[in-house]
């Protein structure tokens, strides 16, 4: 399920965006990390878009984990690992700076379940 992207956001937000994710998913999947948490759950994490301010100075990386698990001792993780990802991600991108990453959990999945059941438990109409 891919998110809308936001109203207003240029081809090249999107673009930059699309690389800085898939960055952050290759440095995730090499996993090279001194955090012992972050070596161990990289492989869970699933890093479903990013978003770039206009000026292309701050990204938000929105993450899930498997299963939804542990995700709250991720975020603080991925966060503290910021510096490492940015420098990842000035080796690859071509703009002028390096975005500033900043992670955040994806809720999109469960709040869409949670629509799926709110609509399931209402009444059939008879037609």
């Amino acid at each position: 399920m891919q998110r809308e992207h936001t109203p207003g956001q240029s081809q090249r937000q999107l673009r930059v965006g699309e690389q800085i994710r898939h960055t952050i998913a290759e440095t995730l999947r090499r996993g090279h990390f001194h955090n012992e948490i972050l070596f161990e759950a990289a492989p869970n994490v699933t890093v479903t878009e990013v978003r770039v301010s206009p000026d292309l100075k701050n990204a938000t990386a929105f993450v899930m984990t498997l299963g939804g698990k542990d995700i709250e001792l991720i975020l603080p993780a991925l966060n503290d690992a910021a510096g490492f990802f940015q420098k990842e991600i000035g080796h690859t991108l071509t703009t002028r700076n390096t975005p500033r990453v900043k992670f955040v959990a994806d809720n999109s999945f469960a709040e869409a379940d949670r629509i799926e059941r709110i609509l399931k438990s209402l009444p059939k109409s008879a037609d």
